[in-house]
C-alpha cells in the first residue's frame, strides 16, 4: 500500500522525493535519452539530436573546437531537427574558419551553451571591404561571401534558395578541404585533384557547381586584394541527363495505382516506415490527395515545391471562351507570373474542394494538399514518399534510359505533353506560363521529344492549291 507523501499529499509519481537530490533529479531531466540519440545522415557522428525529459523538444549537440555545443531545435519533427541540426553545424563551421590560425578565440561567447540558436555567418555585421588581418584564410573568405550572398538574398537579388545551395556546397567538400589554407594555395593542380575526387561520387553537373563556388570566393579575394588573379579552372564537359518523363498510359497507369491504393497501409511495419523514411503512423497510408496530386500537376505546370505551398487564395476559376484555373503562387526561381492550367485542372480542384468540404478544410489559407499538415516540409515529404510507392508498385520508378523517377516527373510530362499534343504552341508562351526560360524547355524539356512521337506531322503533306 502506497504512503501519502508528507511534504505534498497532491505530489505526482515523478515530483522530486526528499530521499533525492533536487541538483541530481535536474541533473538527469536534461541528459540525452539514450535511444533517441539519432545521428544526422550525411554529417559527422558528432553531430546528433536527442531528446531529453525536460522539454517535449528534439535537441542537438555538436563536439566542435575542443566543446561542446548544444541546442534546443524547437521542433517535435525528426525531420525538421534534422534540418535545424544541418544549419547548427554549418553555421559552426563557418565561425570556424573565419577566424585565421591563432587570431582569437575560435567561437564569440554568443555561442555558448543556452544561449540560443545560432544566426548565419556575419549576417548582422557588414563585411568590411577587405580582410584586416594578414594571412586570411580561405574560409574566412568563404564566411564573407556567404554573408554578402545572404545580404543578396535579403533585397531580393539572390534567391534564397540559391543561397542555401552555396552554402552547402561550401560546408560539404569544400571548407573541409581548403577552409584553413590561404587563396593562393588553391592552383590548377589543386582544383584538378578535387575535380577528380568529385568525379567519384558526382555527375559532372554538380561538379561544375562546385567549381561555380570555389570561383565565387576565389574571385572575391581578388576583388578584395588578397589573390592577384584567378587559377586555370579545369574545364568541365557538362553532360545533361534529362528527368525521365512518363508516356499517357504510364500516367493513366499512374493515376488508376493511386486510387485503388486509396487508404491502403503502406508494406511494412509502422515502425520501419518512421525507422527508414520518417513517416509517422497518421500518415502511413495513401491519402485521397495524392491521386489530386498526381493529376494537378500534369495540368497545370507546377513544380513539386508549388504543392507544398499551394493555397485556396492562390486558385481563380476562370470561365471565358475558355475555362481554366489561374495560379497566383508565391514566386520561385525569380519567377511570380501567373500560371494559367489546363481545363482538366479545373474540375481535379473541384473535386479537392469538395472532398475538403468534408473534412472542415477549404477556407482560402487552407492548403490545397495534405491541409491538415501544418508543417509542410513534412508534407511535400509524404508526398514524395507514396508517390515513390506508386512508382514501385506500378514498376515505373526508372526510365526508359535509366533515368530516376520522381514528383517532378510529373513537371517534366507536363511541358513535354504541351510540346507533343499543343496546336501551334510556341516556345516562348509554354516557358513563361511554367516560370521557366526557353533555353531549359529545349535542353531539359524538349530533349526527349523524339521523330517517332510527331510522326503525323513528319509525314503530313502540304494540300495542293488549284490553279
Amino acid at each position: 500500500m502506497f504512503e501519502r507523501n508528507p511534504f505534498n499529499e497532491h505530489a505526482a509519481a515523478n515530483d522530486p522525493s526528499p530521499e533525492v537530490p533536487t541538483r541530481a533529479l535536474q541533473r538527469e531531466r536534461t541528459v540525452p535519452i539514450p535511444e533517441t540519440l539519432t545521428p544526422v545522415p550525411g554529417y559527422p557522428q558528432k553531430l546528433c539530436v536527442f531528446k531529453i525529459a525536460a522539454s517535449r523538444f528534439w535537441q542537438v549537440r555538436c563536439w566542435m573546437g575542443g566543446r561542446t555545443y548544444r541546442r534546443s531545435t524547437q521542433s517535435q519533427s525528426l525531420r525538421m531537427a534534422q534540418s535545424f541540426a544541418r544549419q547548427f553545424y554549418e553555421q559552426l563551421m563557418a565561425q570556424q574558419y573565419s577566424a585565421a590560425p591563432g587570431q582569437g578565440q575560435l567561437f564569440p561567447k554568443r555561442a555558448r551553451r543556452g544561449a540560443g540558436a545560432l544566426t548565419e555567418p556575419a549576417a548582422q555585421e557588414t563585411p568590411s571591404a577587405s580582410p584586416s588581418k594578414p594571412g586570411v584564410t580561405f574560409g574566412a573568405l568563404a564566411s564573407q561571401v556567404l554573408a554578402n550572398e545572404l545580404a543578396r538574398s535579403q533585397r531580393g537579388e539572390y534567391a534564397l534558395g540559391s543561397y542555401q545551395v552555396l552554402r552547402n556546397r561550401l560546408d560539404a567538400h569544400i571548407l573541409p578541404r581548403w577552409g584553413n589554407q590561404p587563396p593562393s594555395n588553391i592552383n590548377f593542380l589543386a582544383l584538378m585533384e578535387f575535380t577528380h575526387f568529385l568525379s567519384k561520387t558526382f555527375s559532372t553537373t554538380t561538379i561544375s557547381q562546385y567549381m561555380v563556388a570555389v570561383r565565387k570566393v576565389l574571385s572575391y579575394a581578388v576583388a578584395i586584394g588578397e589573390l592577384d588573379k584567378l587559377p586555370e579552372f579545369p574545364k568541365i564537359k557538362i553532360v545533361t541527363t534529362p528527368r525521365g518523363a512518363f508516356t499517357p498510359s504510364e500516367y493513366w497507369k499512374i493515376i488508376r495505382t493511386a486510387r485503388r491504393l486509396r487508404g491502403q497501409q503502406y508494406p511494412a511495419t509502422a515502425d520501419e516506415i518512421r525507422a527508414n523514411y520518417k513517416i509517422r503512423v497518421a500518415e502511413q497510408r495513401m491519402p485521397p490527395d495524392m491521386a489530386h496530386a498526381i493529376a494537378f500537376m500534369l495540368n497545370s505546370f507546377i513544380r513539386p515545391s508549388d504543392l507544398k505551398t499551394l493555397k485556396h487564395r492562390h486558385v481563380e476559376i476562370v470561365r471565358a471562351n475558355n475555362t481554366y484555373l489561374r495560379l497566383t503562387l508565391p514566386e520561385t526561381k525569380s519567377h511570380g507570373r501567373p500560371i494559367v492550367t489546363l481545363q482538366p485542372a479545373v474540375r481535379c480542384y473541384q473535386q479537392i474542394c469538395k472532398q475538403q468540404a468534408i473534412t472542415g478544410h477549404g477556407g482560402a489559407d487552407d492548403y490545397l494538399f495534405l491541409p491538415a499538415l501544418q508543417d509542410r516540409n513534412y508534407a511535400h515529404w509524404v508526398l514524395n514518399f507514396h508517390f515513390n510507392w506508386i512508382l514501385a508498385q506500378t514498376g515505373l520508378k526508372m526510365g526508359p534510359h535509366g533515368q530516376p523517377r520522381s514528383l517532378y516527373s510529373l513537371r517534366h510530362s507536363s511541358i513535354t505533353f504541351r510540346l507533343l499534343y499543343g496546336q501551334g504552341i510556341d516556345l516562348l508562351t509554354l516557358a513563361r506560363n511554367a516560370r521557366t526560360s526557353v533555353e531549359v524547355i529545349n535542353t531539359h524539356y524538349a530533349s526527349t521529344v523524339t521523330g517517332e512521337q510527331n510522326i503525323a506531322l513528319l509525314q503530313s503533306r502540304r494540300t495542293r492549291v488549284g490553279v
